[in-house]
C-alpha cells in the first residue's frame, strides 16, 4: 500500500511540474520577412547608362501586381529617366546579382548607380512620382505622413 501512494504521489508531482513548465512556455513568435532592395547598381548591367536616372522595374511574369508597377515605371519615361524591366526568367542573373528576393522591386538610381528611391510590392503612382521628384530635386517633396506603405531613399 506504502508503494502505491508513493507511485500517485509521484505520478502527480510530475503531472503539476509538467502543468507549470507548459504555462510558463511561451508561443514563438511568427516568423518576419523582411526584402530589401539593392542601395546601389551598375549602371552598365542596364540599358541607357547614360541617362541622368533610371528606374529599374525587377517583375516575373507569374506575378499579377507587377504589370501594374510597370505601367507606372514606364509612365515617367522622359529623355532624363530610363526605365528598364528585368523579369526574372530573362535576367535571372541580375535577380541573384542584386538579391532580389520579391517582386515588383522598384529601384532609382541616379548617374552613378546609387539608389535613390526603392518600392517594394505595390506602389502608387503619387508615391512613385514623389520619390522621384524628390530624388532629382531634393525638397520638392512635402513631408511625408505615415500611410503604412514603405519607400526608402
Amino acid at each position: 500500500m506504502e508503494r502505491l501512494l508513493v507511485a500517485v504521489l509521484i505520478v502527480a508531482v510530475a503531472g503539476v511540474v509538467s502543468l507549470v513548465a507548459r504555462r510558463r512556455r511561451t508561443p514563438d513568435a511568427p516568423t518576419q520577412v523582411v526584402h530589401e532592395a539593392p542601395v546601389q547598381l551598375d549602371r552598365a548591367d542596364f540599358p541607357s547608362p547614360e541617362v541622368p536616372w533610371l528606374l529599374v522595374a525587377f517583375t516575373s511574369a507569374t506575378c499579377h501586381t507587377c504589370a501594374d508597377s510597370l505601367a507606372k515605371a514606364r509612365a515617367v519615361e522622359s529623355r532624363a529617366v530610363a526605365v528598364a524591366e528585368i523579369e526574372f526568367t530573362e535576367h535571372r542573373d541580375l535577380h541573384q546579382r542584386y538579391r532580389i528576393d520579391a517582386v515588383p522591386t522598384l529601384v532609382l538610381a541616379d548617374a552613378d548607380g546609387v539608389v535613390r528611391a526603392s518600392f517594394i510590392g505595390r506602389v502608387t503612382a503619387t508615391d512613385l512620382w514623389a520619390e522621384i521628384a524628390e530624388a532629382r530635386e531634393p525638397g520638392s517633396r512635402p513631408p511625408r505622413m505615415c500611410t503604412g506603405e514603405h519607400a526608402h531613399g
